[in-house]
């Protein structure tokens, strides 16, 4: 079906309709805030040591050995003083694990799944283990949510996944063991990222052109952010991780009412051919917004049109992303952007209880920076070119996590504020990409070329939680390294083209170039054909002459040829 958006645009833009589609998708993506960060406070590891008998007696510290600094020197985690007898003397040289188990501090936490199954000493990479299949979850779901939703429906998937994120949730919270604990695990990430992407295209397709870019950048991200915020609130004043997981899971199950609120996609029931349905679907839209319809909305010739009219003959795969210089390029570059943003995002987020202070306060100026940093984003894409955003925003990330070296260990609060601004600066990245890569790509290639470099992305955000895992030991090695990576990135983002205010490309022969020296290594086609077009309509000698300076051979022919095709 051909020119949607004209033959629907008597709905108009801003509506009842689209006014309700829009704060209702967006307060859906809340639970994902707080979900899947959950695991910062369910599976945090409070102060431990060795479990010993009262019949050593009461000086604890005759038995169990220090470790740390002299500023941080606290009682062995994983060791303590054998004893033969019941004296500590002739003994202190000879330490033994922890054969009696582990006593672990309540000053923070209630219960967490550490101190319930004792994932601590030999068995502490349980942890990061378990947060790692929730990604491998979030992976699968991202793989089979697209072909799912486009068989299926968006509006279908959207609510049938909301439904399986929020039950496997409560089993989560239900586990009788730490593997049935990591088993739901997996299946909250794959339904959470297939509840996460159904509803963002729903919306998308729901909502008109200009309302669509405010609901991808600030209604998703902001309501996002406003969830990871609840989440510390949740935390603080429940204690147990049990009935924390219970807590955060059951508010999902009040979105399931609005199943009956929210249509299905018009553009999908088009495209499988339920002309009936989605004719139906616009009118109620139109008497919402208190608009009459035609009364023929779709003529038959259009419905028989295929939506893109570009290259139908042809169909693209994932090969088509490596098979010209300028593609593979872009597909390269865009790859590592994403993998080094993603892995750096959800590295600081999970770090959070391995900072000093209360990590409650610690986690909830993170989400609040979150907002900041979403606002941000949202300026920065409409006042400033694309590759100074992006290298801004990476640079300002780097740079202030790897400054966190040479600060004093007793000024916590400056480590705060640094580690906050570093966070602030990958959040915005990592919503600002999204809009940056779809520029990139062409029309023909563009869900496909976005797809697998989120893919990419969030299969590099397995290795996140063992990032938070070296802070365990080293408080400053995860700076350091998610630091040096993403100030690495910023100087690779230099050979990004710029997008801004550009016609988005619509075949692989229009990709524009990466950038050498500050310029396009070579000129694209694009280029050629856009400034063709411009001078076949304008007929200026002015613009003729602009000609020569993209490519010779252009020039000789581009005038001629023009004008005999006009």
């Amino acid at each position: 079906m051909e020119n949607y958006e004209e033959i629907t645009s008597f709905l108009g833009e801003w509506g009842r309709f689209q006014m309700c589609v829009f704060f209702l998708l967006s307060l859906t993506f809340i639970p994902q805030g707080y979900l899947s960060l959950s695991v910062v406070f369910l599976a945090a590891t409070p102060q431990h040591h060795c479990e010993v008998s009262s019949t050593y007696g009461e000086n604890i510290s005759d038995y169990i050995p220090h470790e740390g600094t002299s500023r941080d020197r606290v009682l062995s985690r994983c060791r303590r003083y054998k004893h033969l007898n019941r004296t500590a003397a002739g003994w202190a040289n000879e330490t033994e694990g922890c054969l009696d188990g582990w006593r672990f501090s309540a000053d923070t936490y209630k219960s967490t799944i550490v101190t319930e199954w004792s994932l601590v000493c030999e068995d502490s990479w349980k942890v990061p283990f378990a947060t790692s299949l929730s990604f491998f979850g979030v992976v699968a779901g991202l793989l089979i949510s697209g072909p799912i939703s486009d068989r299926f429906g968006r509006k279908l998937v959207f609510f049938v996944s909301l439904v399986l994120q929020n039950t496997f949730a409560v089993l989560q919270a239900l586990s009788s063991s730490w593997e049935w604990y990591c088993t739901f695990y997996f299946f909250v990430g794959m339904a959470c990222t297939s509840s996460y992407m159904s509803a963002f295209i729903l919306g998308s397709e729901l909502l008109g052109k200009s309302t669509r870019v405010l609901f991808s950048s600030l209604g998703v991200c902001i309501c996002y952010a406003l969830g990871y915020t609840c989440l510390p609130i949740f935390a603080y004043l429940i204690r147990d991780w049990r009935m924390l997981q219970m807590a955060l899971s059951v508010p999902g199950f009040f979105c399931i009412p609005l199943w009956w609120l929210i249509p299905e996609s018009p553009r999908w029931l088009l495209s499988r051919g339920h002309v009936e349905e989605a004719v139906a679907i616009i009118q109620a839209i139109g008497k919402k917004n208190g608009v009459s319809a035609p009364e023929v909305i779709f003529k038959t010739e259009d419905c028989s049109q295929p939506l893109r009219k570009t290259e139908p003959q042809r169909v693209y795969t994932i090969i088509d992303l490596i098979r010209t210089a300028n593609i593979r390029n872009i597909t390269i570059l865009n790859t590592i952007v994403w993998i080094v943003t993603s892995m750096t995002y959800y590295g600081l987020s999970l770090n959070t209880p391995n900072m000093g202070g209360d990590p409650y306060l610690n986690c909830f100026i993170s989400a609040v920076s979150e907002i900041v940093a979403y606002v941000a984003t949202w300026f920065f894409m409409r006042y400033t070119a694309r590759r100074f955003t992006l290298i801004f925003l990476f640079l300002l990330s780097g740079v202030t996590l790897l400054i966190i070296k040479f600060v004093p260990d007793e000024l916590d609060a400056v480590v705060l504020v640094l580690v906050m601004v570093g966070k602030g600066g990958i959040t915005a990245a990592y919503c600002f990409i999204y809009v940056y890569s779809t520029e990139m790509f062409p029309t023909v290639l563009r869900n496909t070329g976005v797809g697998f470099i989120s893919t990419a992305g969030h299969t590099a955000s397995i290795l996140s939680p063992y990032v938070a895992y070296i802070g365990d030991y080293n408080k400053v090695a995860p700076y350091i390294l998610m630091g040096s990576v993403t100030v690495s990135v910023a100087f690779l983002s230099l050979l990004l083209p710029e997008t801004k205010d550009s016609e988005l490309p619509e075949l692989i022969s229009q990709v524009k170039p990466i950038m050498w020296c500050g310029s396009e290594s070579r000129p694209s086609c694009f280029h050629k054909q856009t400034l063709l077009s411009k001078c076949v309509s304008e007929d200026s000698d002015s613009c003729w002459t602009e000609i020569p300076k993209l490519e010779t051979g252009v020039v000789e022919t581009g005038r001629d040829d023009s004008k005999s095709h006009d």
